[in-house]
């Protein structure tokens, strides 16, 4: 589990009946790190300690009597064959080579057997395979001298190894199977496994020749969907325990992680070949009648879930008593209890009608309160006035030009379009200035100083269209005849329908400019097409830190598969499966580009 122990809250720490069990980095808080939950009314744990080398002690260090093994039995770097770095040259001691210090292995005693739950480091690079090595090399050590000692051991976790081709997603191409177990950490776990090896896999005893059944999938291919995965995560047996082994499986079904459980039943008795019967109770030491504490390394002793130490949590949160005290120690204010009176006053010419309200007094009120206050008001009573039909204001008059089109960002305005505008808005401006010169100011109300009520009436201009000063007969002229003025009229009229013509053909659709405005600018890059299915493509974005985070690109829409095509320098053409993944990629900046070209 990746959290730090300052990270780590009670309730996942000490789950209800649960002892629970941890180790962190030394160094690399959230980096890495196992527990071991143990349910107090089934079995308490007899000893517990961190790591593998014995080096990890708690505060005060662990007494003999409370350490799995003798001091002996721990591996001796003296006598332990590291596995050589790149440049060739190999760590002097454990400390140097840091392999027990990444919060990575807990031991649990539980008398029938040792419970040794691990989180082995994965391969990520060249540079990482030393110290996977080590650690591998440095965890058989360990159980090999636990067996030594006559004890049985389960061994569970993630190992970061598929153990054969059969727990490999593409174990079944040719090109995976030559050389399989040539890989170090491959090699490592095929001895360390029967019929070489002093572990059993547990869970392939119970599925000899099952396939698929894997335990981890990438979440970056989103491979679970086609069970495109592999099997690391293992529980693992000595011999002296299988006759307890009753039942062991994955559960793929449970999601919320890359990984998915793995388990294993014991049988709750079984008998033995002297005829006896022996439960599983009393051979972990569980059928005593005297109660026992859980290990000293148990998250129940720590000082911040024992009570021995405070929480930083506690600094930041109010206390309930002196939350309580603070609010019974305010004086409560006496409240003047008036009924609720309806009053009539003259505003405007007509009757207001006007409602008292109680409000309750401050206990000290402010000086800039006190001297906006009215020195004739008797008491704190505040007024509030309903403004009958006319004090309300006018409704003002619609805008004649109208809400501003999308499409007007876009195109060049019309400059007879901006001349009528300012004529039809100086038009507007004179007539409101003179409809408010016209009303008069209503006088202040009671109660209300600042708050004068003001009515403004807007005047609709005429706005009447006059015929062009060419038309018309010059000022000092002669007027026209019946004749021509019939004419000059009905070319007038002309020129009127013909620039309603031009404006409504010229003006689009509202709906339609917009939408399709909107739609050039909002609407999604529609995804190219993968070249082998001709399917839409999936968009994806970097996220890994580089020159390319951040960036948009497509890849073929269908699952990742055994075969599928990652392209001709890690796929050979024979193995290609076209049911999968094809190898076609693009940035979402060149299918954009190619996009427009189209349009």
């Amino acid at each position: 589990m990746k959290i730090s122990r300052t990270a780590l809250e009670r309730s996942t720490a000490l789950p209800g009946p649960y002892h629970g069990f941890f180790s962190f980095p030394v160094s690399k808080g959230g980096y890495s790190g196992v527990a071991v939950y143990a349910d107090s009314r089934a079995a308490i744990p007899i000893k517990a300690e961190e790591g593998l080398t014995g080096m990890l002690q708690p505060k005060p260090p662990l007494s003999l009597e409370e350490r799995i093994s003798s001091t002996s039995s721990y591996p001796d770097p003296e006598d332990f064959n590291f596995f050589p770095e790149e440049d060739g040259s190999t760590p002097p001691d454990f400390t140097t080579a840091g392999i027990d210090f990444e919060g990575r292995t807990l031991a649990v005693d539980f008398g029938l057997f040792v419970l040794i739950n691990v989180y082995c480091p994965a391969e990520t690079s060249d540079s990482r395979i030393s110290f996977k090595m080590n650690f591998h090399r440095l965890l058989e050590k360990r159980v090999r001298s636990l067996i030594a000692e006559g004890r049985e051991v389960i061994l569970v976790g993630d190992i970061n190894i598929a153990a054969t081709p059969l727990d490999h997603g593409e174990g079944s191409l040719a090109s995976r199977q030559i050389g399989f177990y040539e890989h170090p950490p491959r090699a490592w776990y095929k001895s360390f496994l029967e019929p070489y090896g002093p572990m059993i896999d547990a869970v392939r005893r119970s599925h000899p020749g099952r396939e698929g059944m894997y335990t981890c999938w990438s979440t970056l291919l989103s491979a679970r969907g086609s069970n495109y995965g592999s099997r690391i995560d293992y529980i693992l047996i000595t011999k002296g325990l299988l006759p307890w082994l009753k039942f062991g499986d994955i559960q793929a079904d449970v999601l919320g992680s890359d990984h998915c459980p793995v388990y294993i039943d014991l049988y709750d008795e079984i008998v033995l070949a002297s005829g006896e019967t022996r439960t599983l109770k009393s051979a972990m030491g569980e059928d005593l009648q005297t109660p026992r504490d859980p290990p000293r390394i148990c998250a129940k002793f720590w000082d911040e879930f024992s009570g021995k130490q405070m929480l930083v949590s506690a600094f930041f949160t109010k206390k309930k008593e002196a939350a309580n005290v603070g609010i019974d120690a305010a004086p409560k204010p006496d409240l003047v209890r008036v009924p609720s009176v309806l009053v009539a006053d003259s505003g405007m010419g007509d009757t207001a009608t006007k409602k008292l309200e109680i409000v309750e007094p401050s206990s000290a009120p402010s000086q800039k309160a006190l001297g906006k206050r009215k020195q004739s008001e008797p008491n704190s009573v505040k007024v509030k006035k309903k403004p009958s039909e006319k004090e309300k204001p006018a409704k003002k008059a619609k805008m004649t030009v109208g809400q501003t089109q999308l499409s007007s960002f876009f195109t060049q305005p019309s400059r007879a379009k901006k001349t009528l505008s300012n004529v039809s808005a100086s038009r507007q401006d004179k007539s409101r200035s003179a409809s408010q010169s016209a009303v008069p100011t209503p006088p202040e109300t009671y109660g209300s100083p600042t708050s004068a009520i003001q009515e403004i009436i807007e005047l609709d201009s005429d706005n009447d269209t006059h015929p062009p000063s060419s038309l018309q007969a010059p000022w000092g002229g002669s007027q026209l005849s019946e004749t021509e003025q019939l004419e000059a009229d009905l070319a007038f009229a002309r020129s009127l329908a013909e620039e309603d013509a031009m404006a409504v053909n010229s003006t689009p659709v509202k709906g339609k400019t917009d939408a399709s405005a909107w739609k050039s600018l909002l609407a999604p890059l529609e995804a190219p097409l993968c070249t082998v299915h001709k399917e839409p493509s999936k968009r994806f974005i970097v996220n890994k830190t580089g020159p390319n985070k951040g960036k948009a690109f497509y890849v073929c829409s269908r699952p990742v598969g055994p075969g599928y095509d990652k392209g001709r320098a890690e796929r050979l053409r024979e193995e290609v499966n076209p049911m999968y993944r094809c190898d076609f990629f693009k940035w979402a900046s060149d299918a954009k580009r190619e996009a427009k070209r189209s349009t």
